[in-house]
């Protein structure tokens, strides 16, 4: 699964080649659920950076704060098909830029974070995107729409730097245009996602860090420096 991820100056980088016109996102070393994050996606046909909480909302709930459950992730198996996501997938995908992601092995003495990313680029992690219209606000408000997002994950055991057993779903360059259109169907964005994030898993690499990823509440560049050997 994806939990917890990173955003750094470098994250920017990324953003310039998805769209033209953005506000770079604060540096964040430890995004935990429930957090805005920026992501991109195709609005009445534009692409556009815009921020969306993480935690999935679908638009028929009643109450955005209260919804339960509110997935952080998306099963690549089933996001297609699943009540919840497959209007979402059909025709509000995004894609989450980060830096890298953490996840844990559980050791005799705790659980130890690994900081995992691509030594040569930043992750454009696959999502998908949700709109909650407020009823509390007029229908021309500004914030009438709260968006909210999640992360697609796909089995990790493809990755050489395997570390858990679920991982987000990348994709390279070559399939931002296609994942972020409209000209595709079902059967051939899985396809392609299956292909892309095949791709990215193989250039990842991990390595253990510091302890304090453990309490959300921390953050700063020491997170992701790597243990001494």
């Amino acid at each position: 699964m994806c939990g917890r991820f990173v955003v750094t100056d470098s994250t920017s980088t990324l953003l310039a080649d998805l769209v033209a016109e953005f506000e770079a996102p604060a540096p964040d070393y430890n995004v935990a659920p429930t957090t805005e994050v920026t992501v991109v996606h195709t609005r009445h046909e534009e692409r556009t950076a815009t921020s969306a909480r993480w935690g999935f909302v679908p638009g028929w709930a009643k109450d955005f704060a209260k919804q339960r459950p509110q997935p952080i992730n998306a099963r690549m198996e089933t996001v297609a098909t699943g009540s919840m996501f497959r209007k979402a997938f059909a025709s509000a995908r995004c894609i989450v830029p980060a830096t890298g992601y953490y996840e844990w092995v559980v050791t005799e003495t705790g659980k130890q974070p690994h900081f995992i990313h691509d030594p040569e680029a930043e992750l454009a992690m696959a999502g998908i995107i949700s709109a909650w219209p407020d009823p509390a606000k007029a229908e021309d408000h500004p914030d009438k729409w709260r968006l909210s997002m999640a992360i697609i994950t796909r089995d990790a055991h493809v990755s050489p730097g395997e570390v858990h057993d679920r991982m987000p779903a990348c994709l390279t360059p070559d399939g931002y245009d296609d994942w972020l259109g409209n000209h595709l169907d079902t059967d051939q964005l899985l396809q392609l996602l299956d292909r892309e994030s095949f791709a990215v898993a193989h250039d990842l690499t991990h390595y253990e860090v510091t302890r304090d990823v453990n309490n959300v509440r921390n953050t700063g560049p020491h997170l992701i420096e790597p243990l001494p050997a």
